[in-house]
């Protein structure tokens, strides 16, 4: 059973990137409130939620930021990928372009976040078969080269969702306890003691929209 909002054992930031239109904003209210919105717009700068879950009985909640994808406010979003421990580099089975600017992206993280971050290759619109133009074994094929995770998924009928995130969560807090228990200095683990693998002390900016469609 989740606890109280304010108890948790493990804190995890977790950053959604990708191009502008792939649908990172209604990913991140799907998981986080089971929403979805038709008329979501794009996201300005960085916005953020929150949702714990349980892994082998400890609480961990992921602190989840939905990073703009527009190129003019790359330099803005770049400072936010500091702290991240997982990211879900999204990319849109119906656009083409969106899936050839997955290297892009994996460069970004490569200069910007920690080389141990957990990258989870996820193709959203899933339900859109028909008008599909990424291949699931092409997809599939990039990750293994890349060595990355891989799912396809929808943020509209929450196909996936969940299991994007928990797959992700549940690879950080793997790698967590085994850098925990690896440590020479023998870091006591209890289940008081909270691990804050996020950026606590960074503010987000409003989450102002621009008009285009997410």
């Amino acid at each position: 059973m989740i606890r109280g909002d304010h108890e948790y054992d493990y804190l995890f930031k977790i950053v959604l990137i990708g191009d502008s239109g792939v649908g990172k904003s209604n990913i991140l209210s799907r998981f986080t409130r089971k929403e979805f919105n038709l008329e979501s717009k794009t996201t300005i700068g960085v916005e953020f939620a929150q949702k714990s879950i349980e892994i082998e009985g400890k609480i961990v909640r992921a602190q989840i930021w939905d990073t703009a994808g527009q190129e003019r406010y790359r330099a803005i979003t770049s400072a936010y990928y500091r702290g991240a421990v997982g990211a879900l580099l999204v990319y849109d089975i119906s656009k083409t372009t969106s899936f050839e600017n997955v290297d892009k992206w994996l460069k970004e993280l490569k200069d910007h976040a920690d080389s141990q971050i957990v990258v989870l290759l996820t193709g959203n619109k899933a339900d859109l078969k028909h008008l599909r133009a990424i291949s699931t074994e092409e997809a599939a094929t990039y990750s293994q080269k890349h060595h990355l995770a891989f799912i396809e998924i929808s943020a509209l009928d929450g196909t996936g969702v969940d299991k994007a995130f928990e797959t992700v969560l549940n690879e950080i807090y793997q790698l967590t306890i085994r850098n925990v228990i690896g440590s020479k200095k023998n870091t006591s683990v209890g289940p008081s003691r909270r691990i804050d693998l996020s950026e606590d002390k960074i503010t987000a900016p409003n989450n102002t929209k621009d008009p285009a469609c997410c």
